[in-house]
């Protein structure tokens, strides 16, 4: 089961659920504006995620959590977010919200935000700080964890 307890198996569990939540919701919407601020997150998620994977990728190393990297990467979009693959996935259920004109379900977000630090970003961050130790705790000192 390990296999499926992965960052985007989380995404999808809160889109459904926003999927499912947002016809009920009170509070709803309907505004062009919100529907093209929900795309552009959505926009901005995917590629920030995808960015940063290619970023990944050239320095050799894993985007696949639960896996020890075989690299420290700092630059580029890592240079402003320690987890931006996480970020673009905030971004992509934000701009689901939006989409779905339910706003008061940005609420999930935090939620989602809470279960990637605790189930994923501290178990990483553990293991860099075992594999790169200085020059991890540097990179902490100077790149926020989110944004």
């Amino acid at each position: 089961m390990k296999w499926i307890d992965i960052p985007p198996a989380w995404l999808v569990l809160h889109l459904v659920a926003v999927w499912v939540t947002a016809p009920h919701a009170p509070l709803r919407t309907d505004s062009p504006s919100i529907i093209q601020a929900g795309s552009l997150c959505i926009g901005l998620g995917l590629a920030l995620a995808l960015i940063a994977v290619a970023t990944m990728s050239r320095a050799r190393t894993t985007a696949i959590p639960h896996r020890q990297p075989a690299s420290l990467v700092t630059s580029g979009v890592f240079g402003w977010s320690r987890n931006p693959i996480y970020l673009g996935d905030a971004l992509i259920l934000a701009g689901a919200v939006l989409r779905a004109q339910a706003p008061i379900l940005l609420l999930a977000v935090p939620v989602f935000v809470w279960v990637i630090t605790r189930r994923f970003i501290e178990p990483e961050e553990a293991r860099l700080e075992h594999g790169f130790g200085s020059a991890f705790e540097a990179y902490r000192s100077r790149t926020r964890r989110w944004i």
